[in-house]
């Protein structure tokens, strides 16, 4: 098949959320299957890659009343991926939040529709990515009306996070998308049965239920070769779980970093995250006192964002100083100091599409505690029922008191010598790679193409 995969971000060349590791590695394991795949991102700017090297064209789109001239530099690495430049539209250092997002993304779109005219390559599946690129499944038929190319490529649209809509009240262009796309999929199972429902549907519940058994919930996956704790430079050592020595080590180093006690015996906790209600800050300000008074743990907390949030912990840290280290600025190195050197990994999301922060850190051997939703749910077992499987700590209720009481039970294991080698053991061998993801979405382009036809 060939696959054009459409992202406003796509890693290491412009990252905000996880979409950008998305659009990184799913179309790199698509190509190992044997798909003809290339990537389609702007150029937004924020690296001097952009300066050096690569396949450059000029071409000229009709963008709302005047002739736009685009630039499109290919590079070849491993997966082609074509920027879109454009100084108007993309001149600028940011992703998104610019008051013209909204004509930036159509713009975008009109590009993509405009692309095989480029580069004289028509791809099978045109596979969108969030509100950004959703005009392209509705623009795909206008085409294939009058462009015989386009009559037998199929759209999918994956939704990453239905919170985001797009940044205009009167143009909801992922509702567009989700009606006119071929199939939608979403970043899990659980994710997908979720936004179907009015508590977590946005107002689009109705819609997706619609689109029925054209609704796919695919996990995401881990690029294994970025993640991994055996060549990670930012660890203080390496280790793996054939020699997991190391992770004391690391343990140590990242108590060291934050000036906090260095005591192999205390139970240390760390979250990645920015600081949204979505990620249960809320919940985590709420119950760190008792944490740490109770419980014993030390908190090691990375992320900034929502100030009152913000505040919060900051109170809590100033009232435990020998246990709270809030890091209110992003530092990728220390990012990943926290999952190879913490024990656990709290993810107590109010709702979450999929995560990749319990992933990476059961890959670093750092046992997550997280809330039974969206892909949490699926990737993430209670050790509690099920010690011999089990690779996590799970509650339900969001609530302050079912997160402590997951703790509890995840503090009490870790003190137990034995059962805790093991589950960190296991949850470290547990296969997060792209490669079953990647058979999953070639089932659904071949069943979507089958209905096309």
């Amino acid at each position: 098949m060939r696959i054009l995969f459409v992202a406003a971000e796509v890693a290491p060349y412009a990252k905000v959320g996880g979409l950008a590791d998305v659009a990184a590695s799913l179309p790199r394991a698509l190509a190992d299957l044997g798909h003809d795949v290339r990537v389609v991102t702007p150029d937004h700017g924020l690296a001097q890659w952009r300066l050096r090297g690569g396949e450059r064209r000029t071409f000229t789109v009709d963008a709302f009343g005047q002739a736009e001239t685009v630039r499109l530099v290919r590079r070849n690495t491993g997966v082609p991926i074509y920027f879109v430049a454009s100084e108007r539209f993309f001149g600028g250092t940011s992703v998104y939040g610019e008051p013209n997002d909204l004509y930036r993304y159509h713009f975008f779109n009109l590009v993509v529709a405009h692309l095989a005219d480029a580069v004289a390559w028509v791809p099978d599946i045109l596979h969108c990515n969030d509100w950004h690129t959703a005009l392209l499944p509705f623009g795909l038929r206008n085409l294939a009306w009058r462009d015989a190319r386009y009559r037998h490529t199929a759209s999918v649209l994956t939704i990453h996070n239905l919170a985001y809509r797009g940044p205009d009240d009167l143009s909801d262009v992922l509702a567009q998308g989700i009606y006119y796309a071929d199939a939608v999929s979403t970043v899990s199972p659980t994710y997908a049965r979720e936004i179907m429902t009015p508590e977590q549907g946005h107002g689009l519940e109705r819609l997706l239920q619609l689109r029925g058994e054209r609704v796919y919930g695919i996990v995401n996956g881990l690029d294994l070769a970025v993640y991994d704790p055996a060549t990670d430079t930012a660890l203080a050592k390496p280790f793996s779980a054939a020699a997991p020595e190391g992770k004391a080590e690391n343990k140590q180093a990242l108590q060291e970093r934050l000036g906090l006690p260095v005591d192999p015996q205390r139970p240390l906790a760390g979250m990645v995250s920015r600081l949204d209600y979505q990620k249960g800050i809320d919940l985590v300000a709420e119950t760190l006192e008792p944490a740490v008074t109770q419980l014993g743990l030390q908190f090691a907390l990375l992320g900034s964002g929502d100030p009152g949030l913000q505040r919060q912990l900051e109170e809590a840290a100033a009232r435990f100083p020998q246990a709270v280290r809030l890091i209110p600025h992003y530092d990728a190195a220390l990012g990943q100091l926290i999952y190879g050197g913490a024990d656990l990994f709290v993810m107590p999301s109010r709702f979450e599409p999929c995560g990749l922060g319990q992933l990476i850190a059961m890959r670093y051997g750092t046992v997550p505690v997280v809330r039974r939703t969206g892909g949490l749910a699926d990737t993430v077992t209670d050790f509690s029922w099920d010690p011999g499987n089990g690779s996590g700590f799970v509650f339900g209720p969001y609530d302050s008191a079912a997160f402590l009481e997951a703790l509890t039970r995840a503090v009490q294991t870790y003190h137990q010598v034995t059962p805790w080698k093991a589950l960190r053991e296991r949850v470290m061998r547990r296969d997060f790679s792209w490669t079953a993801s990647a058979l999953q979405y070639q089932s659904m382009y071949a069943q979507t193409l089958a209905g096309k036809a």
